[in-house]
């Protein structure tokens, strides 16, 4: 910890069981150690949290993305927050890589929930003052909180990982309309075209391409989006933009879910290399095409920031 932030008064870090490798990246780079809490299980499955360190007057973080098992993850979150609260904690920040149950952020239908403003409200019965995530699904989220939330970026770490390498003829392919602005944004900082796809889908974690929006013949193909889950869409995308005459492709995702045999259809599909971050946890022996960059550089700036004060926009300009 430097000098300045030990005079704005000592913070603490906790993890719960979600990812504490990220954790301990965070702590590494900050120069603190990651603070001890006991975060195990009764024999019938409830959550037992127990705050192992003294809190009192402390502004704490708790990292912790809700990633499979996402119930699990989402119930040490509350729970660990609300220890906090009870210990006299001064201020608790929900540090969310990964913020689940994101998807449904509107009623597209009668009678569906709602689940991402209804864990926007969870967090901040628990305890949360300020929310700090990266890359949510939808923008809109945002405004479902009634305590700050620092959206995050990880779109730094992966261009960092792309532009150390030499590519020709590249354009960069949005996977959806909903993508636009994500991948609008990356080919502007590679000086790359955009294309988009055109893509429906009937039913969830099914996708169908109806259009390509752009030239992708002879080119390498950047596709940019938020989460790879099932990798249905994904793969899709990359088999159609191939069929379409697309010499190369590569893919990258802030969210490496990888749901269900997500890893077999990469495996079998033309994508080259998926690029992910370890916002959630993600095995790369399990495929040769997977690589991952770390965020844990940008969530300890933010937290660094938020500690001392100053602005966490400037990150990004």
């Amino acid at each position: 910890m430097t000098p300045e932030m030990r005079k704005r008064g000592n913070f603490k870090i906790f993890s719960g069981n979600a990812n504490p490798a990220l954790a301990r990246k965070i702590c590494d780079i900050l120069g603190v150690p990651l603070s001890e809490a006991k975060v195990s299980k009764f024999a019938d499955g409830e959550t037992d949290v127990h705050i192992l360190e003294n809190v009192r007057g402390e502004d704490c973080y708790v990292v912790q993305p809700t990633c499979p098992p996402v119930n699990d993850n989402l119930m040490e979150l509350l729970i660990m927050m609300d220890a906090l609260r009870r210990a006299s904690a001064a201020r608790i920040t929900a540090v969310v890589p990964y913020y689940g149950y994101a998807r449904a952020d509107r009623k597209p239908a009668p009678r569906v929930a709602i689940t991402a403003k209804l864990v926007a409200n969870l967090m901040t019965e628990a305890g949360a003052n300020r929310v700090i995530t990266i890359d949510l699904h939808a923008a809109q989220i945002q405004g479902f909180f009634d305590i700050p939330l620092d959206h995050l970026y990880a779109r730094p770490a992966v261009l960092d990982y792309i532009k150390g390498r030499n590519f020709e003829n590249t354009v960069v392919v949005s996977p959806d309309v909903g993508s636009v602005e994500r991948a609008r944004s990356f080919a502007k900082r590679l000086d790359m075209g955009l294309v988009i796809i055109d893509k429906r889908r009937p039913r969830p974690n099914e996708a169908m391409v109806y259009n390509i929006i752009g030239d992708v013949k002879d080119k390498t193909c950047f596709i940019f989006d938020d989460l790879v889950d099932t990798a249905g869409t994904l793969t899709m995308v990359a088999q159609s933009i191939k069929d379409q005459g697309a010499a190369k492709i590569i893919a990258a995702a802030s969210h490496g879910i990888l749901s269900r045999d997500a890893v077999d259809k990469i495996d079998r599909s033309p994508i080259e290399e998926l690029i992910l971050t370890d916002t959630v946890p993600v095995n790369a022996s399990k495929s040769a095409k997977i690589k991952i960059v770390s965020v844990a550089s940008i969530l300890s700036e933010a937290i660094k920031r938020n500690h001392m004060g100053e602005s966490i926009s400037e990150l990004f300009k």
